[in-house]
């Protein structure tokens, strides 16, 4: 980060003063065409004795971030704000209160308002990393694989060799979960809208990967070797989520993340009657406020380590500094990408 210096008069003095100044994204408005979002000066936060200055490093364009500039997000930040909701920086400065962090570590921060030079954490929302890790490759942790993790271990009790379904597996957290069940000794039935992604995710450790013409009711079986899956994630809604919930065994969840389609689970009756399917969801934000402490910690630190041993990678498309945000949203929506957008600030 590069400190700008601002010089204003001081209040009752005929002198000028120097202050430090960052910058942010901020949005005025939701639904803006184009989005009426600014990259602003503004000073240097101040932290309270129980919080950390960051300085920002790096984060992701996500289709969450996309959504609440639109203001179509199931929850939007008060206005005007700073954007981003996810990311990695270096602590900077400490509150006299805080302890268990330094000046200079890497850290993830699980706060709003990443897209940003510096930026004010609670100590307690932040999570401490490895160092030498890719800026950004952190900068992808804290929302897709946590996401994927989540929900690989919290609704079903899966054992080693039992089956996934999901779609839009080649979406950042379908990704996750391809890497993180090869990992876990899991196996993976993936679905994708188009053919030439297929042999990708073969190479990235998925078993199985088919298109959305597949017939899961019919073929399923057979394609997971004489069993069915036990899970299945679902980002898509409409009959990409009824493909993969025909697919599933007896009693299994079929867990709503995202709706990427924009169309509306349809259940069938006999799903509900003759299969007991469950239909639930998960939003990582509840999760994060709901989950005991340690438990989030823990999850961040297991993903930390994955990503330090080569389990977890995101494609990267494109990185573009923070002064570009609004080419970067318009590159972040564009479909057929190879992988993820990012800010960068360093």
């Amino acid at each position: 980060m590069e400190n700008r210096i601002n010089f204003v008069k001081s209040s009752g003095e005929n002198r000028w003063q120097e202050t430090q100044v960052t910058r942010a994204c901020r949005l005025a408005a939701f639904g803006a065409k184009p989005p009426a979002l600014t990259v602003e000066n503004a000073p240097v936060p101040e932290h309270g004795a129980d919080e950390v200055l960051v300085r920002m490093l790096a984060a992701p364009i996500n289709p969450a971030d996309l959504n609440v500039i639109e203001g179509i997000y199931g929850e939007l930040p008060s206005l005007p704000c700073t954007i981003g909701n996810e990311g990695v920086g270096m602590v900077e400065r400490v509150g006299a209160s805080v302890s268990g962090v330094a000046v200079g570590q890497t850290v993830l921060p699980l706060a709003f308002g990443t897209w940003a030079e510096q930026m004010v954490v609670p100590a307690e929302s932040l999570v401490a990393l490895p160092e030498g890790l890719d800026p950004l490759q952190v900068a992808m942790l804290a929302v897709n694989p946590a996401t994927a993790w989540r929900m690989i271990h919290d609704f079903a009790k899966l054992q080693p060799g039992d089956w996934i379904v999901q779609n839009a597996a080649n979406s950042g957290v379908g990704r996750s979960v391809i890497q993180l069940a090869k990992a876990l000794g899991l196996r993976t039935l993936n679905v994708v809208r188009r053919a030439e992604l297929v042999d990708e995710l073969h190479a990235s450790g998925a078993d199985v990967v088919v298109t959305e013409d597949t017939d899961l009711r019919a073929d399923a079986l057979t394609l997971c070797g004489g069993v069915l899956p036990k899970l299945g994630l679902n980002a898509v809604g409409g009959a990409s989520a009824l493909n993969v919930a025909n697919a599933l065994c007896a009693g299994a969840p079929l867990v709503t993340y995202g709706a990427m389609g924009r169309q509306p689970l349809k259940i069938p009756n006999g799903l509900l009657i003759f299969k007991n399917i469950a239909f639930q969801g998960f939003w990582l934000r509840r999760w994060k406020e709901s989950a005991p402490h340690a438990e989030v910690r823990a999850t961040y630190e297991k993903l930390a380590g994955y990503l330090a041993a080569g389990v977890l990678h995101t494609p990267v498309h494109k990185v573009f500094p923070l002064d570009q945000a609004l080419e970067a949203i318009a590159e972040a929506t564009q479909e057929k990408r190879s992988g993820k957008v990012l800010l960068r600030m360093f």
